[in-house]
């Protein structure tokens, strides 16, 4: 049941139980099990448009964090015999053993149609209607609090030890595995920060560049993340961001985010660079944006999305700083930006911003 009191009917799957959430939709045909693990979705319930989800089961390679995200899954089939030299599970075995439930045979293309009308919009999996105002407060009742903090590390921790290369400081907000990976991969030593860690400590570790993070929920709300990243832009350590981290530069300099319609969910978003005039294919996952309209004098728009026109690139002049609201480790392409992680090491190499 949505907020606007629609309903939709389905079979229970994985360890059901009656779960509020915030429902949105995502467009990609593969990936469901970087999906599952990506701390983006912390408190939302997942519609996959595909129509079938599952069929080549599960690998632990492929996951984003330790632990599955979301509060629910929604799919019109679930594949219950996969086939790939790489699978280990079922996408059911999986969602119950992590106690998430799920809900197959529904119309996603009614969920999705709605949503796409209406905007994102609170809901309620259970097993029962038959009390529709107790249903509708529960809806009203949820809440997503400190959400950053609820999927971010406990304590720093080391990838890629021993590396020769850069010294990054990846600022954990709810980061994928393949963020820091993909910087190990290039001969880095990422130390892994949780979220509350201080500008001070940051800088007292003297790293070679920042990497801020992806994460969940409404940017604005992370006023103390915030302010410690303002301290980080002052300070003018090379800075790279992506998708939450991109938003939270934007607000520590002075911009203004927004929430979207139904966001950006999805492998196939065209992103296009402006002083290249070329043009490709992302990775995204957000339901907020930053403002075009507020920015800085010194902040610099490089990407658009080629379908609305939305910020998707900022470098900001006078600092080694630029950011991004894709996911440059993500695959896409399969690898159309992945350059991306290059140009950051070149920017923490020479202290300058340079594409």
């Amino acid at each position: 049941m949505l907020e606007d009191g629609s309903c939709y009917a389905g079979t229970a799957r994985g360890e059901f139980r009656e779960t509020p959430c915030e429902v949105v939709f995502n467009t990609s045909m593969t990936g469901y099990v970087e999906i599952l693990t990506d701390p983006s979705y912390a408190g939302q319930g997942v519609v996959m448009t595909y129509p079938m989800i599952g069929n080549y089961g599960v690998s632990t390679e492929d996951f984003e964090s330790d632990k599955l995200q979301p509060c629910a899954f929604l799919v019109h089939e679930l594949c219950d015999t996969p086939s790939n030299f790489r699978n280990t599970e079922t996408i059911d075995s999986l969602l119950s053993r992590e106690h998430i439930p799920c809900v197959t045979g529904i119309d996603t293309r009614a969920v999705v149609k709605k949503l796409r009308e209406s905007g994102t919009m609170r809901g309620v999996i259970t097993a029962d209607i038959s009390d529709r105002d107790r249903l509708m407060q529960v809806i009203r009742d949820f809440r997503q609090d400190k959400l950053v903090e609820s999927v971010s590390v406990p304590e720093k921790r080391v990838i890629g030890a021993g590396n020769s290369g850069a010294k990054i400081a990846l600022m954990d907000f709810g980061t994928k595995r393949n963020i820091a990976n993909s910087l190990a991969a290039r001969g880095c030593e990422v130390t892994q920060y949780p979220a509350w860690t201080t500008a001070e400590e940051i800088i007292r570790s003297k790293p070679d560049g920042i990497m801020l993070s992806n994460g969940p929920g409404d940017p604005s709300a992370c006023i103390g993340i915030i302010r410690e990243i303002k301290k980080l832009y002052d300070y003018g350590l090379p800075t790279f961001a992506i998708c939450l981290g991109h938003q939270l530069m934007a607000l520590a300099c002075g911009g203004r985010t927004e929430r979207m319609k139904y966001g950006h969910r999805g492998a196939n978003h065209p992103v296009k660079f402006l002083r290249e005039g070329r043009t490709y294919l992302s990775s995204q996952n957000h339901g907020y944006m930053v403002s075009g309209k507020d920015l800085p004098s010194c902040a610099e728009v490089n990407c658009v999305n080629v379908n609305d026109g939305t910020v998707e690139g900022i470098v900001y002049h006078g600092k080694p700083v630029f950011t991004v609201q894709f996911h440059p480790e993500a695959n896409a392409g399969p690898r159309d930006t992945a350059f991306l992680f290059d140009r950051f090491l070149k920017m923490a190499a020479e202290g300058r911003y340079d594409d």
